[in-house]
């Protein structure tokens, strides 16, 4: 059976592009494949959190993976930090890794260029934790969001040098995956890409915001005067919205608005109170079920500690293979 890994840093709430973005994917690939999917709470520790902030995310998102339907007896779910392995393996591979290529990561250089008073080792090396939490599973897939496929093909660089290094065939290449064949990328609401919380808090929809937060954020999203003539292009702002009304309502809803649109009779109000509804609709259920799962610290404790042993036991199977190829080799 095929192997699958993927994650996301706890620094928060999850929205609605992580959902569109990945767990849908996710959905999906634990009835068909050996799937990993993990909190990346050693990645967060880039950013500073403190102690408390950084458990309670970690506690927020595992709840929040349950809640969207990953389910522990059909995959691993673990955390990152759970699993001993996974810097073990990091530090190997950390001697692999070069200089210029890891300055030339995108997300290097925007971090260097966004945040000058912070620009430490982990986050220039932050593509080979990346690539260790994907190669320690040996996985053949990867849930991919647009903006990391340089991430993926760098994680590929690190397999194949590995094994061209130790004339080995110790890591298979992964390859990105996603549930339709592309990689989805779900727009933000303050038109400045995709829905992401380093966008603001006006950015994202939020699976545990209140209702009336949801509604006030929807009906602040950017918007123009409306078009000037038939059948226009959308200009971008106005494109994003129809994209995410695209994920939650009726095909006959979103049909409604474009025809309005085209004939340029759309009111933007009327438009944004129904995506403000159908999101609503959607997310409830959700956020209801993660506030429940939230509350039960036995069960979380119950589902950390299975996916724990679960990855570790996979990740030391890989450690030792790896020791064995560079030449660790005890005397004892």
């Amino acid at each position: 059976m095929k192997t699958v890994v993927s994650g996301i840093r706890p620094t928060g709430k999850l929205h609605l592009g992580n959902y569109f973005g990945a767990v849908l994917s996710f959905l999906e690939m634990q009835e068909n494949y050996q799937s990993y999917f993990f909190i990346a709470d050693i990645h967060s520790l880039t950013t500073h959190p403190t102690p408390e902030n950084l458990h309670g995310n970690v506690k927020q998102v595992l709840a929040e993976y349950l809640a969207m339907g990953l389910d522990p007896d059909k995959c691993t779910l673990f955390v990152q930090s759970d699993v001993p392995q996974i810097s073990e393996l990091y530090t190997y591979m950390n001697m692999n890794a070069y200089l210029g290529e890891l300055e030339r990561s995108a997300s290097f250089k925007d971090k260097v260029k966004n945040q000058r008073n912070n620009v430490n080792a982990g986050l220039l090396t932050y593509p080979v934790l990346m690539a260790v939490d994907i190669l320690i599973h040996k996985a053949d897939f990867v849930p991919v969001g647009k903006d990391q496929e340089q991430h993926l093909e760098m994680t590929r660089t690190y397999a194949k040098r590995f094994n061209n290094m130790y004339g080995s065939e110790c890591f298979p290449l992964p390859d990105a995956y996603s549930q339709t064949g592309k990689l989805v990328k779900v727009p933000g609401l303050t038109n400045q890409g995709k829905m992401s919380k380093s966008g603001g808090e006006g950015d994202a929809i939020f699976f545990d915001d209140e209702d009336n937060l949801t509604h006030k954020k929807i009906m602040r999203a950017v918007t123009d005067s409306g078009p000037e003539k038939p059948n226009q292009e959308k200009p971008e702002a106005i494109q994003n919205l129809f994209d995410i009304m695209k994920l939650v309502s009726d095909d006959s809803t979103v049909k409604h608005f474009d025809d309005l649109y085209n004939a340029c009779e759309i009111r933007y109000g009327d438009f944004k109170k129904q995506l403000s509804a159908d999101v609503l609709k959607f997310v409830t259920p959700i956020r209801e079920r993660i506030r429940e799962i939230k509350s039960d610290d036995k069960y979380l404790a119950s589902v950390a500690h299975t996916g724990a042993e679960k990855a570790r036991e996979s990740a030391e199977k890989t450690l030792k293979e790896v020791r064995e190829i560079i030449g660790f080799r005890r005397f004892y």
